[in-house]
């Protein structure tokens, strides 16, 4: 029997057995807390326990926006937390429009890995100025999350000397070559 009106708790007794279990459909954060089982004898016999339920937690890294030079790699990685199991598919969007792996423009690809934590690495080669807009991140199980990109021409323009943290990603031959510059002036 269960002591509560809320229709989402159901207490199941196993036939073939003593045991008996109590389900809870649509767990919420407010769920958590201390649960007694307990046994009608005289005295009543009880085993309590503490119930947490976690919120699957999704996140992209580097974001909220992120300035990626033309020619560069778009690499965003969005990262699935503290869900109960791996995600069954994570869907990315550009635009709101779901990204087509196999479009003309070619060069776009996704890396996922499903475990404990899932990441997914959506990779978008030789950025153009169309590839800028909102990305998103949608597990089948969590909420989604978003990252704004804008992919600049030039060194230093104006779009990146607004307020707020700048996310720049270069080009790994760029990095390189400022590596060997540095050295070669030492």
């Amino acid at each position: 029997m269960t002591y509560t009106s809320d229709q989402r708790f159901i207490s199941v007794h196993n036939p073939h057995t003593e045991d008996w279990i109590l389900k809870i459909r649509f767990p919420q954060r407010r769920d958590s807390g201390i649960y007694e089982c307990q046994v009608g004898t005289t005295p009543p016999i009880g085993h309590r326990m503490y119930l947490s339920v976690v919120e699957p937690l999704t996140t992209i890294l580097g974001g909220p926006e992120l300035f990626i030079n033309t020619g560069s790699t778009i690499n965003l990685t969005c990262v699935v937390q503290h869900s109960p199991e791996p995600p069954p598919a994570i869907r990315w969007t550009h635009n709101d429009e779901e990204i087509n792996y196999d479009s003309p423009r070619g060069g776009v690809s996704v890396i996922t890995e499903k475990g404990e934590t899932t990441t997914s690495h959506l990779l978008v080669q030789r950025a153009k100025a169309p590839d800028s807009g909102r990305y998103t991140c949608a597990p089948a199980n969590a909420n989604p999350r978003s990252v704004l990109v804008h992919v600049l021409s030039g060194e230093h323009p104006a779009a990146m000397q607004h307020g707020g943290q700048l996310r720049l990603q270069y080009p790994l031959s760029a990095a390189l070559l400022s590596v060997i510059v540095t050295l070669m002036g030492c």
